[in-house]
């Protein structure tokens, strides 16, 4: 409201006095604003130490591109970055341990978000196996049993996988890409286009933007607050400590195993989501391991 000038400080205070009688407040509260960083750019990525090369304006752009999708992926990403900080614990050191770069843990996110998803073609898991390459790769998939769904297993799965595609292929981008695009898919366009690089070929939309994504989620997570994703550690979702049962017998009724063991069937379900039915048949010299949480519920 702009007041009308008036002679002398009696008139002002009168008038103010006036609002404050009528009811209205005598100071609005100054509005909070959100200052967002300045979006970055940056000037290297590399996949598994191979570099990317920003220099060719298409790189560029498609890079740029995932990295500004993501970026203003508020609610999404910002879910991915609060599961990382459970899973990736569980996947790094069986990259390690397989001589798998630990890179490819962000290829895990482009897939499946760190959940047990299930796409509409039938893929499974954090790693999103299809039920023939789950088996090929030494994943047990059927009615009661799904590894698919067990985090370790299909870890293992993966980076057998991708060990082949790096041998195939000879560098850790391409192997990426036919995690996508396939062995076949890949190979063929490499004959047929006389290239064999990631970034010389022309794939269908879907590989050619895959490991883009991977680079962008990998730039925006190593470095969450440059793209205004500051999280504090309490808001990361914690390990949930468990310990481990072997089972070498059928257990015909999982509720009540669940409560045998200080648990309910829900929270056995979330801790084991490989286990599909409300059974487990365990056969001869089969052995199975369950967790079972001990904080958290």
């Amino acid at each position: 409201m702009k007041l009308i000038e008036k002679t002398g400080v009696i008139a002002s205070v009168l008038l103010v006095s006036g609002m404050l009688i009528n009811g209205m407040p005598e100071k609005k509260a100054a509005k909070k604003t959100e200052v967002k960083k300045e979006f970055r750019f940056p000037d290297r990525i590399d996949f598994a130490g191979e570099l990317t090369p920003l220099n060719i304006s298409d790189v560029r752009e498609r890079f740029d591109k995932e990295l500004l999708i993501n970026a203003n992926l508020d609610a999404t990403t910002r879910l991915i970055i609060k599961r990382a900080n459970r899973v990736f614990p569980v996947m790094e050191p069986i990259l390690k341990k397989n001589g798998v770069p630990d890179d490819f843990k962000y290829l895990a996110v482009i897939e499946s978000g760190l959940v047990n998803v299930v796409s509409p073609a039938g893929a499974r898991g954090y790693w999103q196996f299809m039920p023939d390459t789950g088996k090929e790769r030494g994943l047990e998939i059927n009615d009661v049993v799904d590894e698919r769904y067990h985090l370790e297993k299909s870890t293992e799965a993966a980076c057998k996988y991708l060990l082949d595609a790096k041998a195939k292929f000879g560098s850790w981008t391409l192997a990426a890409a036919s995690y996508n695009g396939g062995f076949g898919g890949v190979n063929k366009q490499i004959t047929f286009q006389g290239v064999n690089n990631y970034y010389d070929l022309l794939l269908t939309e879907e590989t050619s933007r895959y490991v883009f994504r991977i680079l962008a989620l990998k730039e925006i997570m190593q470095n969450p607050a440059l793209y205004n994703f500051d999280l504090m550690q309490e808001e990361l979702y914690p390990v949930i400590p468990v310990r481990k049962v072997e089972v070498t017998a059928s257990i015909p009724d999982l509720a009540t195993f669940a409560k045998e063991q200080g648990i309910n069937y829900k929270v056995l379900k979330i801790h084991n989501p490989w286990l599909r039915d409300r059974k487990l048949d365990v056969a001869a010299g089969k052995k199975y391991v369950i967790e079972i949480p001990t904080k958290g519920y």
